[in-house]
């Protein structure tokens, strides 16, 4: 038996055919709940500390020692410097007035310093657009 183009589905299909449509529709109100959960934020939350990185491999350490930090307050900044057993090895770097911290490492213990402005490994993932509406 062969339906028209304009007849309905069976009635098995019907009911699937509204399953779907509901889970459609409750997968759209979840979709758009999600950024309004992510906004709200508890009121006493604190900042985390700025953990400085490791030292680098180039340096030798005992276990348990730390490295000392020497604090320089000029008029444009604030530089912290980092050494061990007296070898500088970072300095990190904060503008007065606000501005973002940088970090000035010697990577491999030569005395050359490489601006770092957070220490990503600079891996990217590619990423495509699949789909969107």
């Amino acid at each position: 038996m062969r339906r028209q183009p304009n007849e309905l589905p069976p009635a098995r299909g019907r009911a699937g055919a509204r399953l779907a449509g509901l889970l459609v529709a409750a997968g759209a109100a979840v979709l758009v709940s999600l950024p309004v959960a992510a906004q709200q934020r508890p009121s006493n939350l604190e900042p985390l500390p700025d953990i400085p990185p490791p030292p680098p491999a180039t340096l030798q350490l005992a276990p348990g020692v730390e490295p000392e930090v020497r604090i320089i307050r000029r008029d444009k900044e604030t530089v912290e410097e980092f050494r061990i057993a007296g070898q500088l090895y970072m300095m990190r770097v904060t503008p007065v007035g606000g501005g973002t911290p940088y970090y000035l490492v010697d990577y491999f213990g030569d005395g050359n310093f490489a601006r770092t402005a957070s220490f990503d490994s600079g891996i990217r993932v590619p990423m495509w657009v699949i789909r969107s509406w």
